[in-house]
């Protein structure tokens, strides 16, 4: 279960696990929530769980089979750090990528006291960035405790943004990303709290991608800020 994205920031995802539980206010419109109620309405084998955390134990070496590089968003129906999968299966995730450096492989969670856990004993080779998700000041904390996890490149999804972070912590963060919700119910976002971010970023010397604006009709309202877009990407040493 692998397809090309339209998210913005990565070109595809890999589901070695689908299904998820709600952990903060970010999740509440969860967009894979949604999805896999659609899947299962259409009779994918995939989803004969419902949105259940389900490992899919025959992806897990798909990566292997892909020749030419790609940028992959690791489970973006799920979260490799929930309780429910077990810690012999994510080293099994991180073997793959590992053993696949032509690939550059992008993990994303909400749960950071467990990434952090589990660190030590995950080999990071130089093509995993590790990611966490804040949605306000609240859950800021994330941030810092991801400065511990030995990726090469730690970045923020501040999406959705839910309120203000006027103290963003910053400090080994590679990449900052931002959005707003979209939707039918999508709550919204004050400029205000994107230019504080960017503007936080910019002191830091931390590269900003601004994704979406959000709304219900977020085509509408683009993802233009000051006049233009912001795609920046995290920098990488030359020869890692």
């Amino acid at each position: 279960m692998a397809r090309k994205s339209n998210i913005e920031w990565t070109e595809m995802t890999w589901n070695p696990v689908t299904g998820c539980t709600k952990v903060s206010p970010g999740c509440k419109h969860c967009y894979a929530e949604t999805m896999a109620k659609r899947l299962v309405a259409m009779g994918s084998p995939r989803y004969r769980n419902g949105f259940q955390v389900t490992l899919q134990e025959d992806l897990i070496d798909l990566p292997r089979r892909w020749r030419a590089p790609r940028t992959v968003f690791v489970n973006s129906m799920s979260d490799l750090f929930h309780s429910d999968i077990p810690a012999q299966f994510i080293d099994r995730v991180f073997c793959t990528m590992n053993e696949c450096p032509r690939h550059q492989f992008q993990v994303l969670t909400k749960r950071a006291d467990r990434l952090v856990a589990l660190s030590d004993q995950l080999r990071w080779t130089p093509n995993i960035w590790m990611g966490v998700s804040i949605e306000n000041q609240r859950y800021a904390e994330r941030a810092r405790l991801l400065a511990h996890v030995p990726a090469q490149i730690r970045f923020l999804s501040i999406e959705p943004m839910l309120g203000p972070i006027d103290d963003l912590p910053l400090a080994g963060i590679h990449w900052v990303i931002v959005g707003g919700e979209s939707g039918r119910d999508a709550r919204p976002l004050e400029r205000s709290w994107v230019t504080n971010v960017f503007r936080q970023c910019r002191a830091a010397g931390v590269p900003f991608f601004f994704k979406q604006w959000g709304g219900v009709q977020k085509h509408v309202t683009g993802r233009a800020l000051f006049g233009r877009h912001y795609n920046e990407m995290p920098r990488i040493q030359p020869g890692v």
